[in-house]
C-alpha cells in the first residue's frame, strides 16, 4: 500500500486522494459498485491510472484485474490524463470529403500533438470521429459540447483561441 500510495501523491493531491477515498468508503458493499466509483473518480480526478484503480480494488475488495478490465472495455474512462477542453474531429464521409483530413492535420499541428493525445499543459485532448450526426454542417469540429460546422483549416487557430 505505501509504494501504491506513493505513485498517487506523485499525480494527485492530498485533497484528491482523500476524495477518491471518500467516493470508495460511500460506496463499500453495495452491490455492482464498481462502476459508479470509476465514474465518480474520474470525475474528481480527471483519469484513471492504475494506482487509482489499485487503491479502488483494495477499498472494493474486488481482484485488480477486474477493475482493469472495467475500465480497459468502456471507451468512457481513460488511464491517461485529458484535456480541459476535448476537440473532436468528424471524418466520416461528408466532413472527410469537404475537408476534414485537412482540418485535422491543421488541428495536430496547431495543438502540437497526434490524434488521441493530450497537450502538455491538459488544455486540449484531440480526437478523431466518425461521424457527429452533423453532416449538413460538414465539416465539423466540436470542442467540449460548442458545434462548429463548415470549419475552415485556415480558422482553427482562432477557434481554438476561443477555449485558451
Amino acid at each position: 500500500m505505501k509504494a501504491e500510495n506513493d505513485d498517487l501523491l506523485k499525480e494527485f493531491t492530498p485533497e484528491q486522494i482523500a476524495e477518491l477515498d471518500g467516493i470508495i468508503e460511500r460506496h463499500k458493499g453495495e452491490p455492482g459498485a464498481l462502476i459508479p466509483v470509476l465514474e465518480e473518480a474520474q470525475m474528481a480526478l480527471g483519469y484513471l491510472p492504475v494506482p487509482v484503480q489499485k487503491r479502488i480494488a483494495g477499498g472494493l475488495n474486488l481482484p485488480l484485474s477486474r477493475v482493469y478490465g472495467v475500465v480497459t472495455f468502456y471507451s468512457f474512462f481513460t488511464m491517461t490524463p485529458r484535456g480541459k477542453h476535448i476537440c473532436r474531429i468528424c471524418l466520416g464521409t461528408a466532413c472527410y470529403v469537404r475537408g476534414g483530413k485537412k482540418i485535422a492535420e491543421t488541428l495536430e499541428k496547431e495543438l502540437g500533438i497526434k490524434e488521441g493525445e493530450t497537450t502538455p499543459d491538459r488544455m486540449f485532448t484531440y480526437e478523431s470521429v466518425r461521424c457527429l450526426g452533423a453532416c449538413g454542417l460538414a465539416p465539423v469540429v466540436v470542442v467540449n459540447e460548442d458545434v462548429h460546422g463548415r470549419v475552415k483549416a485556415a480558422k482553427i487557430k482562432e477557434m481554438l483561441s476561443e477555449y485558451n
